[in-house]
């Protein structure tokens, strides 16, 4: 796979900067569409307001009037991290406002599939709920909405993922996607949706004088922010200003030690400092031991990892995570390599498709997402991995690359062929579906019939997307710090990355395989710098080559209590 590097265009002219505010982060902000510093600001009265979200207020209205008539409510979540936290979120945020036995109940993936379906709401009325609240789930469950309603549940569908032409006949639905919404931010994760209902409800409740006459403090909603970063920076949502709000508060309650003792125990098992936290440690540290739990077992465990009030049992729960992390990698490496012989085969055998669609029927189904990714990141491809799912079907986790919105794509392919998949949903990137096996071989032509079709042949060529050279005086720890105060830093919002011609002045691998450096700005070869790549092709570096072309970041490395400039290093060729 080749990779070619191109600057994003920016121009100077269009931003409203205060007029000391340096050229580089000027630049690197324009390239993300921020014009001014207004938008760096995080303080939470600059989030949006909720009355724009369509269907909040009925919502609120049930929830209100289910707590005055102290009706059983159960929570009904999806099994990742976004889930998680939304459900611990509901659980802790109701409880603390009054709610009597709020319950919650997320099915199992191998057993019940994805969503509010017929089959969880028989396991669910053993509840006896009297109103159902499923979070980031729901909007495309009709059957199973349909299915509460006839069991005489109010039910109350919260989601942010993409609804299909039906809507559930839910009593009210909470969606910033959903047709007719106004809400300004469609990007709010599972966990920002019931977040934001229920700011609304305390709210309510307060002003009917719900609490005084309870005798129950209001709770603080921003007690529970840990909990809306975590979800929505591991779920991947694109980082808006709205979103970043809600990620830099919640980072800031982690930081200063304000979190949910089951955050502080996963940071601790993981070896991350809490002071330190970014959203990097929350995307491959925090979010990856939870989303273990619904890969491999139960995300109940994440759940009652991110509930728990005892230290002692949150660090039980969060040594469980971790071991079951080491299983998942465990299995996603062997699967790895199952189908990196698979791809080699059809490389020898002829060009490369432009789209993957792999199948093993011992593949693990709740690891075929992380699969299907790093096969994506490898060929720069969209990619399906399957796995042997139940009554003859497979399921597939589809990933895919920038220009093709995989749900529509997989559209395509049941508009054109009805009967060739039971069902799928998604986003814009990633995607779930599921087929019968023996359709697996007229699926694969089908998809790369529709890819082709929504593709270019440049949109197959990785491209890293960079905010320009740095000038000598710009490789400094005060850039460095200044571009930091902007974080956070994440999808659609990505942490400055720039590029240059450089001397290699030294060159060694340390660890196995990470390649530390010395390097020196072409146009300045006095100028040493430190630079480190991880995770090299060691057939490849060290190498002869006196010059490389770098795409990099800059950092502040940390060692032994001293500060120093380091060029983290994504992207390195020699010229």
């Amino acid at each position: 796979m080749t990779t070619r590097i191109q600057r994003r265009p920016v121009d100077l002219s269009t931003g409203r900067f205060a007029s000391d505010t340096p050229k580089i982060l000027q630049r690197v902000l324009l390239g993300r569409g921020v014009t001014s510093e207004t938008e760096l600001d995080h303080r939470l009265a600059k989030l949006h307001a909720p009355q724009a979200m369509r269907g909040l207020e009925k919502a609120v209205a049930l929830l209100a009037e289910a707590m005055r008539a102290q009706q059983k409510i159960l929570i009904v979540g999806d099994f990742d991290a976004d889930g998680a936290t939304s459900s611990s979120l509901a659980v802790l945020a109701l409880g603390a406002m009054g709610a009597p036995g709020v319950e919650f109940l997320v099915p199992n993936r191998f057993d019940y599939g994805y969503g509010l379906t017929p089959e969880i709401v028989e396991v669910a009325r053993e509840y006896g709920p009297d109103v159902l609240i499923t979070v980031d789930n729901g909007i495309s469950s009709i059957d199973g909405v349909a299915a509460a309603k006839a069991a005489g549940m109010t039910v109350i569908v919260t989601d942010h993922h993409l609804p299909g032409a039906e809507l559930p006949e839910a009593d009210a639905i909470v969606n910033p996607n959903q047709p007719g919404c106004d809400f300004p931010s469609k990007n709010l994760a599972g966990v920002g949706v019931i977040f934001y209902l229920l700011s609304r409800l305390r709210s309510t409740l307060e002003e009917s004088g719900w609490f005084s006459d309870s005798g129950i403090s209001p709770p603080n909603m921003a007690e529970y922010l840990d909990l809306v970063a975590l979800g929505t920076v591991a779920d991947l949502v694109p980082l808006d200003h709205n979103n970043r709000i809600l990620v830099h508060q919640g980072i800031a309650r982690i930081r200063a030690g304000r979190c949910r003792p089951g955050i502080a125990a996963l940071l601790e098992v993981a070896g991350r400092d809490q002071r330190k936290l970014s959203t990097t440690d929350i995307g491959f540290t925090l979010g990856p031991r939870i989303n273990a739990a619904g890969r491999l077992d139960d995300i109940g465990t994440g759940i009652r990892c991110l509930l728990t009030r005892d230290p002692a049992e949150a660090r039980e729960l969060a040594a469980e995570l971790d071991a079951l992390n080491r299983d998942r990698k465990a299995i996603e490496q062997g699967m790895q390599r199952e189908a990196m012989a698979a791809l080699e085969k059809l490389q020898l055998d002829g060009d490369i498709p432009w789209s993957l669609c792999l199948y093993d029927e011992h593949w693990h189904q709740g690891v075929v997402g992380i699969l299907a990714s790093r096969i994506k990141e490898k060929f720069h491809r969209p990619v399906i991995a399957f796995a042997e799912g139940d009554n003859g079907l497979i399921k597939g986790s589809a990933r895919s690359i920038a220009g093709l919105h995989i749900r529509d794509a997989l559209s395509d392919v049941a508009a054109a062929q009805p009967n060739l998949i039971s069902k799928f949903g998604g986003h814009a990137m990633a995607a779930g579906l599921s087929l019968p096996a023996e359709n697996f071989p007229a699926f694969v032509d089908a998809f790369e019939e529709a890819v082709r079709s929504r593709l270019t042949e440049k949109q197959l060529q990785a491209v890293i997307d960079s905010d320009g050279e740095l000038e000598p005086a710009e490789f400094s720890m005060h850039t460095a710090a200044t571009l930091r105060a902007c974080a956070p830093w994440g999808q659609a919002f990505p942490e400055p990355l720039f590029d240059g011609a450089f001397l290699l002045l030294q060159q060694r691998i340390v660890g196995e395989r990470h390649l530390k450096m010395v390097v020196a700005p072409e146009g300045n070869p006095q100028l040493a710098l430190d630079a480190i790549a991880f995770n090299v092709d060691t057939e490849q570096w060290p190498q002869p080559a006196e010059k490389a072309r770098l795409a990099f970041k800059l950092d502040i490395n940390e060692f032994r209590g001293r500060e120093s400039l380091q060029l983290l290093v994504s992207h390195l060729e020699a010229i």
